[in-house]
């Protein structure tokens, strides 16, 4: 009997480490949409889970997570391509950033979290018409994100403000 708590607590106490491991080796990351970018002055729209916010969360009226999706987009700082470069830098300075797509109008960056790998996507477009800079971030996995994505485009909005 003693023998075999011991096999069951050994085995409760790997689990843990098992999980980390596999999270390290992207077990929990996700795949890129392939639906990212820009088309027709829109980009993506907000997740169907309370995971992502949007600032154009209002072109989708009927959109079940629109009212909690929202959020406003970045003011310009000088010109639309001044923006971008320094919002590039911004973003590429934050912890487990990584640039995927940078354009004078668009940017897409991933967020890695450092113990369990998850990836947040964040696209960030210059839309001249509006001459605001739109955004969208979203994790790739699960239902809630615990508001992470609206904490970190609030960092972006103030690093972005402190930069000019």
């Amino acid at each position: 009997m003693r023998r075999v708590l011991t096999l069951a607590l050994a085995a409760l106490l790997a689990l843990p480490l098992a999980v980390l491991v596999a999270a390290q080796l992207g077990a929990f990351s996700g795949r890129v949409p392939s639906d990212l970018g820009v088309r027709d002055g829109r980009l993506k729209p907000p997740s169907a889970t309370p995971n992502s916010v949007h600032s154009q969360a209002g072109l989708w009226p009927d959109h079940p997570q629109r009212a909690y999706a929202q959020i406003d987009p970045l003011p310009l700082r000088g010109d639309g391509p001044a923006t971008m470069a320094r919002l590039r830098t911004v973003v590429a300075a934050m912890p487990g950033a990584s640039v995927v797509t940078a354009r004078s109008d668009y940017l897409h960056a991933s967020f890695r979290t450092r113990w369990m790998g998850f990836v947040d996507d964040a696209e960030f477009w210059f839309d001249p018409a509006a001459g605001v800079v739109q955004l969208r971030s979203a994790s790739r996995l699960g239902r809630r994100d615990f508001g992470v994505n609206r904490a970190r485009i609030e960092a972006i909005r103030a690093a972005l403000a402190a930069a000019t």
